[in-house]
């Protein structure tokens, strides 16, 4: 297993201990989460930077690479919605979308074919660690609650595009599915 590989094992390995502090009530709780949060988020960074400069990219790393990002974010915003911090119908949107071009990519890859992530999804993802950040931060400052509401709206926006240009450029691939 090559290091961007084993980073992004790092990732999900990372996330119980960042849903642990998340929703404990240990004093200093979000910060220790956040700490978490962001360790595995550059380690989102990392992987990617490291194999396509070092050309280490790999099947694994195409198909797990997008589900951390998945397991990560979803979980976090899970956990926000315990804590009200987001509402349940946005991450159920989130949520489904994930799942569906998971499914998507899983049928894709038992017709041998791996797909690998598009730049609509990585805005989106990173929209979305960005919104976790900031619901976590909990800011109570008007200015900084009214951009995690915007962030959190693009984020959303930003699913919703991201799952129209995946099925838009894999309509090819969806044709050829049995």
């Amino acid at each position: 297993m090559n290091l961007p590989n084993k980073l992004t094992m790092v990732r999900v390995l990372l996330i119980p201990f960042f849903v642990f502090f998340l929703l404990s009530s240990i004093p200093g709780k979000d910060i220790i989460a956040l700490i978490f949060f962001i360790a595995a988020s550059l380690t989102d960074f990392l992987d990617g930077r490291i194999a396509r400069k070092y050309n280490l990219i790999t099947d694994f790393g195409k198909f797990m690479d997008p589900l951390a990002d998945k397991l990560l974010v979803c979980s976090a915003m899970i956990c926000l919605i315990e804590l009200g911090r987001i509402p349940a119908w946005i991450v159920c949107v989130i949520v489904a979308r994930e799942f569906a071009i998971s499914g998507f990519r899983l049928i894709a890859a038992d017709n041998g074919i791996v797909i690998a992530a598009s730049y609509w999804g990585k805005f989106k993802t990173t929209f979305q660690m960005i919104m976790v950040i900031l619901m976590i931060l909990n800011l109570s400052n008007p200015v900084m609650q009214t951009l995690t509401q915007i962030i959190m709206w693009i984020a959303l926006a930003l699913t919703i595009v991201s799952l129209v240009d995946y099925i838009m450029k894999n309509k090819k691939v969806i044709s050829q599915m049995k």
